[in-house]
C-alpha cells in the first residue's frame, strides 16, 4: 500500500498553497485573531467519573471507505454533546475523508464543548485557517513533522490560543513530541502509513507519556471494554469516530461506550 499519510499531507500542503494565493497569510491571521476566543480543550479532560470522549464527526476514511452516507454534522454534534461528549473532532480533509472546514464552523456555532480541527497540517497557514474557522485545538502528526516544524507549529498554535493534540505512534515520537513542547499527546493505534490498527500499543505506550501531559488514546475505541483498557493504561481521553458514525443513533452509542462496568 502507498504511504497514505505522506500522500494526504502533500495534498493538503498543495491545497493550502493555492488557498494562500487567494487569501494571503496576513489576512488569514487577521481572521484567526478576530475569531471568537477558543474554548479550553485541555480542561475537558479533567478527572471525571465517566470516560472523557472526543467524539469524531467523519463521513469517510481511506481505510473504511464511506462510513456515514447521511452525514449531517450539526445534528450529529448536538446529539453527541447531549450524550456527554467532552469534546468533538471534526474531519476537515476533503479528498479521502470527505470533510470540510464548513462543517467545523457550522458545528462551532451550536455547541458549547471544544472542537478539534482534524486534518493533515504542516504549515502555520493551516493552523491560522483552523483558528479562523473556529477551532479550539488542532491535530499535529509527529510522523510527518520534523523537530523544527513540530516546535514551530506548536508554538504558533499556542500563540493563537489553540491547544494542540500531538499524535504519536511509537516511543520515539512520544519523546519528540514532549521535547517539542507538547502538552497533549495522543497515541494512535492506527498506523497512518498503511492504516493497520494495533490496540495493544496503548498498553505499552500511553504510560510513556510523562505527566503533566494529557494522554489521549486514539483509534480502536469500538467498545466500552476497549475504553476501559485504555483508561487502565493511563489514558485521560479517548477519541472515538467510526464506532459512533456507523451507529444508527450515535448519541445512544456514545452513552453505551461511556457506561461504567457492570452498569
Amino acid at each position: 500500500m502507498n504511504d497514505i499519510l505522506a500522500e494526504l499531507t502533500e495534498a493538503r500542503r498543495d491545497d493550502a498553497a493555492r488557498r494562500e494565493a487567494e487569501v494571503p497569510f496576513v489576512e488569514m491571521l487577521r481572521r484567526a485573531e478576530a475569531a471568537p476566543a477558543p474554548r479550553d480543550f485541555a480542561a475537558a479532560f479533567q478527572a471525571s467519573s465517566t470516560p472523557r470522549v472526543i467524539a469524531e464527526l467523519k463521513r469517510a476514511s481511506p481505510s473504511e471507505g464511506m462510513i456515514r452516507e447521511a452525514f449531517h454534522p450539526v445534528e450529529l454534534a448536538k446529539a453527541l454533546e447531549g450524550a456527554g461528549a467532552a469534546a468533538l473532532s471534526v474531519l476537515c480533509e476533503p479528498h479521502r475523508f470527505l470533510g470540510s472546514e464548513e462543517y467545523l464552523s457550522a458545528v462551532r456555532r451550536i455547541v458549547d464543548i471544544p472542537i478539534l480541527y482534524k486534518d493533515f497540517i504542516s504549515s502555520p497557514y493551516q493552523v491560522a485557517a483552523a483558528r479562523a474557522a473556529g477551532a479550539d485545538a488542532v491535530l499535529l502528526i509527529a510522523a510527518v513533522l520534523d523537530d523544527p516544524a513540530l516546535k514551530e507549529l506548536l508554538a504558533f498554535a499556542h500563540g493563537l490560543g489553540l491547544a494542540a493534540l500531538v499524535e504519536t505512534h511509537d516511543a520515539g515520537e512520544i519523546e519528540r513530541a514532549v521535547q517539542s513542547g507538547a502538552r497533549i499527546v495522543g497515541v494512535n493505534c492506527r498506523n497512518l502509513r498503511n492504516f493497520a490498527c494495533d490496540v495493544s500499543l496503548l498498553k505499552t505506550l500511553v504510560g510513556q507519556i510523562p505527566r503533566p501531559c494529557l494522554r489521549i488514546a486514539e483509534s480502536g475505541m469500538h467498545t466500552a471494554e476497549a475504553i476501559r483498557r485504555a483508561q487502565a493504561a493511563g489514558a485521560d481521553g479517548f477519541l472515538v469516530g467510526t464506532a459512533l458514525m456507523r451507529a444508527e443513533n450515535p448519541g445512544d452509542r456514545l452513552c453505551e461506550l461511556m457506561r461504567p462496568e457492570g452498569a
